[in-house]
């Protein structure tokens, strides 16, 4: 079935991703050298989506600064969530906007055309709602779906339960009278959630289908997942670049000099510099007006906009925001930590750093693996950082 019009939440904050979400949201996020939203919208027009809706509310001018009135020749209207209250307040935002079956797409997760267009093709005017459903052995950490046949069953949030193997990607076929469904949906801590709508539904015994979907969905819920996003999207060759050769994605503005080492898979945005004997890659994506200067060194690593990297630095397992500074010879050796997530300590997890936006590591500094560090903070010439370093804070030597 064909559906000109489609939702895309693009409201949350993301407070696991901090320091990351300070201020900015989710969804502008690098997924490689791309935002995440970008792949969303890319992916709902190449599927024949023309009708584009967005939920916007945490530093939402950031998100409508990015994607303009228009995205590809297709207009965009915005609605505001002021307050986020749950995924079914978020689609409420728009239903004024909304008069026939729609889609509604999470915009802080990377989807294809051909998952949408699997979804749009399964679903009809008889159903209530019909889910994309990936097989992934994340599904515990996320929304797990049950099916008997073409027909959900259930929908268990994060259910801690390695038996589910079926996982809801985020990308729901609805008929228009949902709308009204969600409205009387009952709240859940004052917050009103799109698949409790679908779960009544399905508890009512209409009809919510299930179609199985495959293509790369990937997702941050943590800061180092932008590390999977991005060698998911390498290894899968989605990234919005020419290819110079096999694995190795090379925007035709960017400057890699003749001395310089790419190793694929790799992707190189547009305006990068890369000097002399400088070595990047395996599994790295550099964004837009990157400079890597003689001889460093960046491995598995995510370089988000205007970061500039100095002569003999190492980098590894990091991601950086934008803006971001790291000097001469100074070192991120990567490799597996325990990170430090609000009061969570996550253990085992490969991640040399995490540094936000505007954020200064001088030159002969150290980074120990698994170290957050904030906005506009800095850590001087020769210092060493550890844990987290909070926004605007300064590590002396």
């Amino acid at each position: 079935m064909r559906l000109d019009s489609a939702v895309v939440l693009a409201a949350g904050e993301g407070t696991r991703l901090r320091p990351l979400t300070k201020h900015r949201p989710k969804p502008l996020l690098p997924a490689a050298n791309r935002p995440i939203l970008s792949y969303v919208l890319d992916a709902l027009i190449d599927a024949g989506v023309d009708d584009l809706h967005l939920v916007v509310g945490y530093q939402r001018d950031r998100v409508q600064d990015h994607v303009g009135p228009t995205y590809r020749g297709r207009t965009v209207t915005y609605h505001v969530q002021e307050k986020q209250l749950g995924t079914g307040h978020a689609v409420l935002q728009a239903r004024d906007a909304i008069d026939a079956d729609f889609l509604v797409v999470n915009g802080d997760e990377v989807v294809t055309a051909g998952m949408v267009g699997a979804v749009m093709d399964a679903h009809s005017t008889t159903d209530a709602a019909t889910l994309g459903v990936v097989e992934s052995d994340r599904a515990a950490e996320y929304g797990a779906v049950s099916l008997d046949g073409d027909r959900i069953v259930e929908l268990v949030e994060r259910p801690n339960d390695d038996s589910y193997r079926l996982l809801n990607a985020g990308i729901y076929a609805c008929g228009p009278s949902l709308l009204a469904d969600i409205e009387s949906t009952e709240r859940r801590a004052g917050e009103l959630y799109l698949t409790d709508a679908i779960d009544d539904q399905i508890r009512a015994g209409n009809a919510v289908r299930g179609v199985r979907i495959e293509g790369l969905w990937s997702t941050a819920t943590y800061p180092w997942d932008l590390l999977t996003v991005a060698r998911d999207l390498l290894a899968a060759g989605l990234v919005d670049e020419p290819e110079r050769s096999r694995g190795v994605y090379v925007d035709e503005t960017a400057s890699v000099h003749a001395d310089a080492t790419l190793r694929a898979p790799v992707v190189v945005g547009p305006d990068v510099v890369v000097g002399p004997g400088a070595v990047v890659g395996p599994d790295t994506a550099l964004g837009r007006n990157v400079t890597v200067e003689s001889g460093a060194v960046v491995d598995g690593s995510v370089l988000d906009i205007d970061t500039r990297l100095g002569a003999n630095a190492t980098v590894v397992d990091t991601v950086t925001g934008q803006g971001v500074t790291v000097g001469p010879g100074a070192t991120i050796p990567g490799g597996e930590a325990d990170v430090r997530v609000g009061t969570t300590i996550h253990e085992g997890r490969r991640l040399g750093c995490i540094a936000a936006d505007r954020a200064t590591i001088g030159g002969g500094a150290a980074v120990e693996p698994g170290t957050l560090i904030g906005p506009d903070a800095s850590v001087e010439t020769g210092a060493y950082a550890d844990d987290i370093v909070p926004e605007g804070a300064e590590v002396r030597r």
